[in-house]
């Protein structure tokens, strides 16, 4: 054979060859890059990019200090790819080489977050070839470093958040709480469009053996913070009320009581206290009546403290005057054919209207209330707040009590000292408010308003008053209502040294399903100082078992009031009280 000829065969196949692995690898090339590019990409990506939603923090609940009400933590979870779950090699400070197995590790897991082993163990192994698997949830940071400690190599963690509350019961009443689905109750639900909090995303890459490519991360969408919802709540003051009126209601056997503390020139609650209240960080531990606010949800006849608005109504309308005179027995027929009594047994006497409010008569205030026809007596009620719900937004949570536009022969008397109505203790606060601020209303204020991330306010209360009863009228009976501090039976636990103090004592009956029971609802509400109001304080127990009259909530009522005086520096009074006549 010709030595030439076989040279250039050879080099013909060779040649041959290699056009036909280009040929191949260029068929397979087009399919890869481009008949089957976007299928690939698509494949490759979900098994290298990871998603993950990136948290961003509810926002904080505070007092009108900045002092934080509820707030959000960071808070752990152990996450692990059970693909890549298996035993590894730990060289310990002597250099010494063990294999971990996938139960060892799940018992060092086990012991730090105080799981059950085969718990881990499940959560490790229980889908091999899934990537994602949660281990542990709510890991606090000590224990997050203690889990890192152990250098686990698949170990991976998330960041989620957790609601707090660093005071407690403290304000829990109006805080509320966040359950597993979400706001349940108190500001938390009423105004989670202010608090509530936008997660965002972002895609890492990971490697063949799953561990996050450094620098991968891409923002895909930004989390966005929950706003800063501002309350005007005092912590201290409302801690203060708790524990005073706590004290007392345990002393008297009472099933639950309030305290209102209203910042008379602007209608800011300083304090709200309900008794019992709840622990928003343990609301299991909380019976389901007291999971809410009392204060807004559960009204009652108030009694006696209603008086002082009565007063006011006859004032305004030119029916009566501080001088009104009375000639009042302990009971008196009415001219339907009833008949009303006052609290306790008396001779007939020679009472003003002032000393009707001093003794405190059912038969008096009822006797002169009288003059003044229903409707109009009516219509003053509700321009006071009554039967309607107040400006203050906790949602579901708030009772516009009871009253009804029609009397009958007898609650068209009852009305005029607080039974035959209802009230919560916050429009009771309002009543009080109206009064100490020369007969205007205002709208009575927990939340000052959401501040946003970028420092904008939004969600700001009105301020806009309604006038109820002219100045004159107010201020009068602020003053008749000296006489109860001055030379009431309570007098000697209503006096604050160095101060004119105006209050109203209110001793009620409890109606279940419309009868009058023995249990009784005592209160005392007042004003300081009487000659420039500038806040009012109620005290109310519900059912005590001891002492079931208002003299149960005089000694709270000066307590608080005393602390609130002294804690925002009221100046003491320079002039001595001039309340009117009470006898004639």
């Amino acid at each position: 054979m010709n030595p030439l000829r076989s040279s250039r065969r050879r080099l013909v196949m060779a040649i041959v060859v290699c056009f036909a692995v280009v040929a191949v690898f260029t068929v397979r090339l087009v399919d890869i890059q481009v008949v089957r590019a976007d299928e690939l990409n698509k494949d490759s990506l979900s098994k290298r990019a990871i998603a993950v939603t990136s948290y961003a923090p509810r926002g904080d609940i505070v007092d009108a200090n900045g002092v934080i009400l509820a707030t959000s933590v960071n808070r752990y979870w152990i996450i692990v790819a059970p693909r890549n779950v298996d035993s590894f090699s730990r060289v310990d400070k002597n250099k010494v080489k063990t294999t971990i197995t996938v139960m060892d590790a799940a018992n060092e897991i086990a012991s730090v977050t105080k799981q059950d082993p085969a718990e881990v163990f499940q959560a490790l192994t229980k889908d091999p070839n899934s990537n994602y698997s949660v281990v542990s949830k709510g890991l606090d940071t000590a224990a997050l470093r203690e889990v890192r400690a152990l250098k686990i190599p698949w170990v991976g963690f998330e960041t989620h958040s957790k609601r707090t509350y660093p005071n407690g019961s403290v304000a829990g009443n109006l805080v509320g709480f966040v359950g597993t689905d979400g706001p349940q109750a108190g500001l938390e639900a009423a105004d989670d469009k202010c608090l509530r909090s936008t997660d965002g995303s972002l895609t890492y890459e990971q490697g063949a053996d799953g561990v996050q490519i450094p620098g991968s991360s891409i923002t895909t969408k930004a989390a966005k913070p929950g706003g800063t919802l501002k309350t005007t709540i005092d912590s201290d003051l409302q801690w203060f009320s708790a524990q005073a009126v706590a004290e007392q209601a345990m002393a008297i056997g009472a099933k639950s009581a309030t305290v209102s503390v209203t910042r008379i020139k602007d209608g800011h609650l300083m304090a709200l206290v309900d008794w019992p209240a709840v622990d928003p960080n343990d609301v299991n531990g909380t019976p389901v009546a007291n999971l809410g606010a009392l204060s807004f949800s559960t009204p009652y006849e108030p009694g006696s403290t209603f008086k002082a608005m009565t007063a006011a109504m006859l004032i305004d309308s030119g029916t009566a005057t501080p001088l009104t005179q009375a000639t009042v027995p302990a009971r008196w027929t009415t001219p339907e054919g009833g008949f009303i009594r006052d609290a306790t047994g008396h001779p007939t006497e020679q009472l003003t209207l002032t000393g009707v409010l001093q003794q405190s008569s059912n038969v008096g205030i009822s006797m002169i209330g009288s003059r003044l026809a229903p409707s109009i007596r009516y219509d003053y009620m509700r321009k006071f707040g009554l039967g309607e719900k107040t400006a203050i937004n906790l949602g579901g949570e708030q009772s516009a009590g009871i009253l009804s536009k029609k009397w009958d022969d007898q609650t068209k008397y009852n009305v005029m000292y607080g039974q035959g109505v209802s009230a919560t203790a916050v429009q009771m606060a309002g009543i009080y408010q109206t009064l100490g601020n020369g007969g205007v209303r205002l709208p009575l204020t927990l939340v000052e308003g959401c501040q946003q991330a970028d420092g904008t306010t939004t969600d700001l209360p009105s301020t806009t008053g309604v006038r109820v009863v002219s100045e004159q009228a107010a201020k009068t009976v602020v003053n008749m209502l000296e006489s109860v501090v001055m030379g009431g039976e309570l007098s000697k636990n209503l006096k604050i040294p160095g101060y004119r103090v105006a209050a109203k004592s209110g001793t009620a009956e409890v109606a279940v399903n419309g009868r009058y029971t023995g249990d009784r609802v005592v209160s005392v509400a007042g004003i300081a100082p009487a000659e420039d109001p500038q806040y009012s304080v109620i005290v109310t127990f519900t059912k005590p078992d001891i002492m079931k009259s208002s003299a149960a909530a005089a000694p709270t009522f000066h307590k608080i009031m005393s602390e609130v005086l002294t804690k925002y520096r009221v100046p003491p009074s320079t002039t001595p009280s001039t309340s009117p006549a009470t006898t004639w």
